[in-house]
């Protein structure tokens, strides 16, 4: 054998080789690196969305506990001017009923002080009287017991 004919026909064994790699063994594997290829740059893609997304979901919760704690602050707010209002409220109406009481007690005071004086006008009356008595069976001078019945009435009056 010649080694020009065995190269010759090696070169067309290698040749017909790489042709029908290059037809139908290549392909596949090309479509297969390229599908993996994608994976990876999906799956690296997924990740970054996913990192995005965890950083935009804790800027919401940052937001929504900011959001929450000034409505805390507002609520509190609010809770302590309602109890500045109700003991504002429970101080006036303390005055309001104080006031009620120290004017029923007055309004009493001064009904125990008419009493007194009209009792003490009666005994009065009846002492005036029994000096009469006592004075017409002694004396009479209308003039003098008029005078004295005047000063009597009037201080009475």
């Amino acid at each position: 054998m010649n080694i020009n004919a065995t190269l010759l026909g090696q070169a067309l064994w290698f040749a017909l080789f790489i042709w029908l790699t290059m037809k139908y063994v290549w392909p596949p594997l090309q479509k297969a690196m390229q599908d993996r290829q994608k994976e990876i740059a999906d799956g690296l893609a997924a990740g970054e969305k996913g990192r995005q997304e965890l950083a935009e979901a804790a800027e919401k919760v940052n937001q929504e506990l900011q959001k929450t704690k000034e409505q805390a602050m507002e609520i509190i707010s609010q809770a302590e001017k309602r109890s500045g209002e109700l003991i504002e409220e429970a101080k006036n109406h303390a005055k309001v009923e104080g006031e009620r009481i120290v004017s029923a007690a007055k309004a009493e005071i001064e009904q125990e002080v008419n009493r007194a004086k009209e009792q003490l006008r009666v005994q009065v009356a009846s002492l005036a009287l029994a000096g009469a008595e006592q004075i017409l069976q002694k004396e009479i001078d209308a003039n003098a017991h008029a005078d004295m019945l005047k000063r009597l009435e009037s201080e009475l009056g």
